[in-house]
């Protein structure tokens, strides 16, 4: 089991969709023994020593990019016109900080801006600003100072500028990114977990790039790895703010989301069966959720060839797709103790259960 260590250099890291690489250096540095490669889409891969090729395989996805926006124009008074990578909503990004990557590597602070108060129209004080009046300011007055002072171009990946801090008095971890840098991380401690274990199956790694632009690169990671079964790790919106408890299905502190369904995918009941006898075995908290929108790689893995069974377990993050999330590291720690002990319930009657021939 991982300390909190790696969630803090996971989430710290810049990685907008399609301009992971920073979170890659991370999880270089953590893979322990395991082997790593990296493919043209920068999605990265991580495999057992032990891996036998002639076992059923078991993919662990967690995609690496988070939500961010990239430089899209740079207007006459220094401004940055800017498109989403991701979803992304005004009022959860105007006066905030970013960081901006310049042409040699080096990320520049800026603030996304909006009109102040003062220059507001009745209709945009009334209906709110549109994403297409933001833009982010780096403190220069001329669009030749961002480009000649400052290196900024256009196509420059923009990233939440939040440094992730740790309470111990309740486990509570405050960063960016838990969307899905818990799932990197949980990805991680469970392949270490199992490392010394004789398994009836493969466990590989798959972090994902892309995800919030369209699950592109579990695309390729399901291809390539072909797996048996999957699980996909989440850092899963949770419902404390916007519902009331009787309605929660993802709540901090109170363990691992199992996701039955959501606008991607409908969950593979003999895994989630499988779940629930080991939550009751070993007394880990589970909770159950049925989305009516929202997404994972499961939507692209679970359709692969043939098709995959596939296990969504999420770790609850408060406030989702904003700069600042709140995540419990026991209900983390949880997640990951419930995918090591269900796959380590696997068995022969699991494995023959999914493809049937009928006379």
């Amino acid at each position: 089991m991982t300390d909190v260590k790696l969630i803090e250099e996971l989430s710290n890291a810049y990685g907008a969709p399609g301009f992971e690489d920073d979170v890659i250096d991370v999880v270089i540095k953590h893979k322990g023994n395991l082997k790593a490669t990296r493919d043209n889409l920068k999605n990265l891969y991580l495999y057992p020593e032990n891996y036998d090729a002639s076992k059923p395989t078991i993919m662990l996805d967690a995609h690496l990019d988070e939500v961010a926006f990239i430089v899209s124009y740079i207007d006459s008074n220094g401004l940055l016109g800017i498109e989403m990578l991701g979803r992304w909503e005004w009022y959860n990004v105007s006066a905030h900080l970013f960081k901006v990557r310049n042409k040699d590597g080096e990320y520049v602070k800026g603030i996304i801006g909006s009109k102040p108060p003062h220059f507001l129209t009745p209709d945009e004080r009334e209906n709110g600003l549109k994403m297409a009046d933001l833009k982010v300011d780096v403190g220069a007055t001329s669009r030749e100072e961002v480009m000649e002072s400052f290196g900024i171009e256009v196509g420059a990946p923009i990233v939440p500028c939040v440094e992730f801090e740790y309470n111990e008095t309740n486990s509570t971890m405050l960063g960016k990114a838990f969307d899905n840098r818990l799932g990197c991380a949980a990805v991680i401690d469970t392949l270490k977990a199992l490392e010394k274990e004789d398994l009836p199956v493969n466990v590989v790694g798959a972090l994902a790039s892309q995800e919030e632009v369209g699950l592109r690169g579990a695309t390729v990671t399901a291809h390539r790895v072909d797996p048996t079964f999957a699980i996909v790790f989440e850092g899963t919106p949770s419902d404390d703010y916007a519902k009331p408890v009787e309605q929660s299905q993802a709540r901090m502190g109170y363990g691992p989301q199992v996701r039955h369904k959501d606008s991607s995918y409908i969950a593979n009941e003999d895994w989630i069966k499988l779940v629930k006898k080991v939550s009751t075995d070993k007394a880990i908290p589970i909770q159950h959720a049925v989305r009516e929108g929202g997404g994972t790689n499961a939507g692209r893995i679970h359709l692969n060839k043939t098709g995959v069974p596939v296990l969504v377990l999420g770790v609850p993050s408060r406030y989702a797709h904003t700069h600042h999330l709140f995540a419990s590291f026991k209900d983390y720690e949880q997640t990951v103790k419930l995918a090591v002990e269900s796959i380590k319930a696997i068995d022969d009657s699991f494995l023959n259960q999914f493809e049937v021939e009928y006379d």
